[in-house]
């Protein structure tokens, strides 16, 4: 394999890990056949949550279909891209495009297509998935991943296959989709917390984040085995490719959240505008009913003294 240039690293690659990116290409066609058979009922779904699902697609495609799979194996730096991409960026997208709430709203209620709407309820019902949805376990996830596979052996053993490599990316995509499924709340979560509580589960990664990124950029020796040695003829700085796993680290954790941040407390303010108009609905209701009555007894007063 030659050096990674822009050119090379997003070129197609098809092997025995391209099932990743197949699972992918299967979500997105379901995904479009639901917006589709919603439509042909005359229901309209929101364009910008089909925007946001299909770049999240894209983007898991850009890291597991293209040659970014292959020097993933092989330098630090493109292997936190791919981490990065598929736990905050894929993931933020595809929560975006409230995948729960479509699936429900299109799956059939009778024959056979119904057994799959039935299993989704009883997995988002479940037990498990409550406790996997609450936000402390969910950022526990999230944040831990970094530490518990790039502080521990647990990174190099994984790397020493291609399942390894594959498991861990998988692992890294279900912890965000699990914490930006909870933050955003736009699908039936088996665990829903109020808009301030969704706000902190988004910024209390953050620091979390950064630390990571210093103590990645200040180490003086590489952190994991895997990336030790780079190919010698592609005249690779391995501390430096390694200063520049850190540096991605940051950017993904400072940018995508504030715009995550941004997201949540727009619904927030809009759920607080919407409550204000239905109350200010329910005091004109009153009022004219109030109003009503008033002249119902004024009435009878008038008649009283006829």
């Amino acid at each position: 394999m030659d050096p990674p240039t822009l050119l090379t690293l997003f070129t197609p690659q098809v092997d025995v890990t391209s099932f990743f990116p197949a699972l992918a290409l299967v979500a997105l066609v379901a995904y479009l056949r639901g917006v589709r058979a919603l439509g042909r009922r005359g229901v309209r779904w929101p364009r910008h949550r089909t925007v946001a699902f299909t770049l999240g697609i894209v983007s898991v495609l850009l890291v597991t279909a293209t040659q970014v799979m292959g020097y993933g194996m092989m330098l630090f730096s493109i292997h936190m891209l791919q981490k990065m991409v598929l736990a905050v960026l894929s993931s933020m997208l595809i929560m975006l495009g409230a995948p729960v709430s479509l699936a429900i709203r299109t799956l059939p209620r009778r024959g056979r297509g119904a057994v799959w709407r039935r299993l989704l309820v009883l997995v988002m019902r479940s037990r498990t998935a409550a406790v996997l949805a609450h936000p402390v376990v969910s950022t526990t996830l999230f944040v831990g991943s970094l530490y518990g596979f790039y502080f521990t052996p647990a990174f190099d053993l994984l790397m020493r296959h291609w399942a390894g490599s594959l498991l861990m990316l998988t692992f890294f995509l279900f912890t965000g989709l699990l914490a930006f499924g909870g933050a955003f709340g736009l699908d039936p979560w088996p665990h829903r917390v109020s808009a301030p509580m969704r706000l902190l589960e988004l910024v209390v990664p953050g620091p979390l984040h950064a630390f990571f990124a210093v103590a990645v950029m200040m180490a003086s020796t590489p952190l994991v085995q895997a990336f030790r040695h780079a190919p010698a003829d592609w005249g690779v700085d391995v501390m430096t490719d390694q200063l520049a796993a850190g540096n991605i680290v940051w950017g993904f954790g400072e940018l995508p959240t504030i715009i995550a941040v941004a997201i949540v407390f727009q619904q927030w303010v809009r759920s607080d505008e919407r409550r204000a108009r239905a109350g200010d609905r329910r005091a004109e209701v009153d009022l004219a009913a109030y109003n009503a009555e008033l002249a119902r007894l004024a009435e009878g007063q008038r008649r009283t003294v006829r």
